[in-house]
């Protein structure tokens, strides 16, 4: 409660009359709603993507689904579109970021990345990793080290050509997250870290994972979905220790995963325990 939280995705269809988000709606925590791509000031005719991402957070039907942090308060940007993929859609993601911390906003969850374009001239490389040299990894740092907590999804290309993260993925003050069942077992899709630095940083339940669809209860496989499924615990437990900064907070989640000690490529540190992470966190408090 009281956690803003900026969702960057391609459109959040339908999302005025969701019936998941009707207690949202009532309680007046959709803050606004802006979109940096066609500029026509409503974001809910477009994609469905990002009302999925949302409900995974915001959801609140009796019965069916409570999302992880359903009383924050969110802004909704568009940056993103699905008719074509060039790089303005990473500048467009910056200007999302910087309104975003304009707007007061506590935390961004992004399920975007990118690293091939409808122009191959523009495809970006290997060589491009942990250097913040495209334009979303270097926003998402500016982010980061204005305050907010960035959370972006890895990737789904772990069974592809490409295999690796995504950026801004790969942004060292960036929390990627990567993909489990409900199991804990990696997901296949998911995006493994590129050597050099240990990424993904955590993982959460993106195969199989519930979400509350326009038309209704369903479930999605993506690192999409495990990112706001984290990103959404990560605010509870900020809201509970609003003194700390983010890197604190991420450090608590880190050390808090069950793979700790002995990370690796494919789950990073594995999957976090917040009640360990809010008693590493009481302890430093006292």
């Amino acid at each position: 409660k009281g956690m803003v939280i900026a969702m960057l995705d391609a459109g959040f269809y339908g999302y005025q009359t969701t019936i998941a988000f009707d207690s949202a709606r009532a309680r007046g925590q959709f803050l606004g709603e802006k979109d940096f791509v066609d500029f026509d000031g409503t974001v809910n005719e477009d994609d469905s993507h990002g009302s999925n991402c949302l409900s995974i957070i915001a959801s609140e039907v009796p019965g069916q689904m409570t999302g992880t942090a359903p009383l924050a308060n969110f802004w909704l940007l568009r940056s993103e579109t699905t008719s074509s993929e060039f790089p303005v859609e990473e500048h467009n993601w910056a200007a999302a970021a910087e309104f975003a911390d304009s707007a007061g906003a506590d935390m961004i969850s992004s399920s975007l990345g990118y690293y091939v374009f409808d122009d191959p001239v523009f495809d970006h490389t290997y060589n491009e990793f942990y250097k913040n040299s495209t334009i979303v990894s270097r926003a998402a740092a500016y982010a980061a080290k204005k305050g907010m907590i960035v959370t972006n999804s890895a990737g789904n290309e772990g069974d592809g050509g490409w295999k690796y993260i995504i950026f801004p993925a790969d942004c060292d003050s960036v929390c990627s997250v990567g993909a489990t069942d409900k199991d804990g077992n990696l997901a296949s899709f998911s995006s493994r870290g590129y050597n050099g630095k240990l990424k993904p940083n955590i993982v959460s339940v993106g195969a199989t994972t519930a979400i509350y669809a326009f038309y209704g209860l369903s479930y999605g496989d993506g690192t999409s979905y495990s990112n706001p499924n984290i990103n959404g615990l990560i605010a509870c437990l900020w809201q509970a220790f609003p003194e700390m900064n983010n890197m604190d907070i991420l450090k608590a989640v880190y050390k808090s995963s069950d793979r700790y000690d002995t990370p690796d490529n494919k789950y990073g540190y594995g999957e976090p325990d917040m009640k360990k992470a809010y008693r590493k966190l009481m302890k430093k408090r006292n």
